[in-house]
């Protein structure tokens, strides 16, 4: 059976408004405020992502979506609000934690080490690695079979986002897509439950653009849940099971693509910063 009838039950009875309830959420934001002098950047009252399933987070430049990721995944404090991931308050607890617990995110810029080999990018990815504890570097003998394993993992998924001959290059000499395949495939070393992606699409080119899509939704396939930032409406279209829209830091529509594209109030927030901006399938 197709992934997508799965989907349609899942949000069958969901309606179509902000802060829409979920049947099985992973992750639920309550009242979060993130203020910068003056501005307030993020004022969300109450958001779920629902399970297994593809959510796009959309909205024009500066409706803070970038920063809300940053909130969530420790990256940055929020003024005010609580949220949770598989249940577990994740108030104060820090990017390195939140991707041991199962939610890790990947960046608009890549971030990428350009002097060190994709390998060792990779293997970066990896936690609770015990050849990086003080008392433990000395003697490789307690941690090379861990290196190993990782070793082992990381060339797996390079060969997955066909990175695999780029093996001992250095990060530098990857492109752009190239490096957003990357950065994607070292978030997978921690084996999240959530991949957060900050715009998957920018600066990448279009040879590339369909590859990473595939991957994308290779990432619902094995059971994981996908939120990701994304202007391409059309890869919105696409690969998304949910939509959700944000402006000047709100949640202001949420629904399937289909509805949000047609949503008079998405599409007034889109033409007040972008005139041309085409919200149609």
């Amino acid at each position: 059976m197709s992934a997508e009838p799965i989907t349609d039950a899942v949000f069958a009875d969901v309606p179509n408004e902000p802060g829409a309830p979920k049947p099985d959420p992973i992750l639920i934001a309550d009242d979060v405020r993130r203020a910068f002098g003056g501005l307030v950047a993020v004022d969300v009252a109450h958001v779920e992502v629902q399970r297994n399933t593809i959510t796009a987070l959309i909205g024009p430049n500066g409706a803070g979506k970038t920063t809300f990721f940053n909130l969530l995944t420790g990256f940055d404090k929020p003024d005010s609000g609580t949220w949770t991931f598989n249940g577990r308050s994740m108030e104060g607890v820090s990017p390195t934690k939140a991707a041991r617990l199962g939610m890790v995110r990947t960046f608009q810029l890549t971030k990428s080490l350009t002097r060190m080999t994709v390998l060792e990018n990779m293997r970066l990815g990896a936690t609770q690695q015990m050849g990086e504890r003080l008392w433990a570097a000395p003697f490789r003998f307690l941690w090379k079979d861990q290196e190993a394993d990782i070793t082992t993992r990381a060339d797996a998924l390079l060969e997955r986002f066909k990175l695999d001959h780029m093996r001992e290059e250095f990060g530098g000499a990857l492109s752009g897509g190239q490096r957003k395949l990357l950065e994607m495939a070292r978030a997978l070393m921690v084996e999240p439950e959530m991949v957060m992606l900050d715009e998957p699409m920018a600066g990448v080119n279009p040879a590339l653009k369909q590859s990473l899509l595939e991957h994308v939704k290779g990432l619902k396939e094995e059971g994981r849940t996908v939120l990701f930032v994304e202007h391409d409406m059309d890869m919105v279209h696409e690969i998304s099971d949910w939509v959700i829209v944000m402006a000047e830091g709100q949640i202001i529509a949420e629904g399937p693509p289909d509805f949000i594209g047609s949503n008079q109030e998405v599409i007034d927030a889109y033409l007040g910063a972008h005139q041309n901006t085409d919200l149609g399938a």
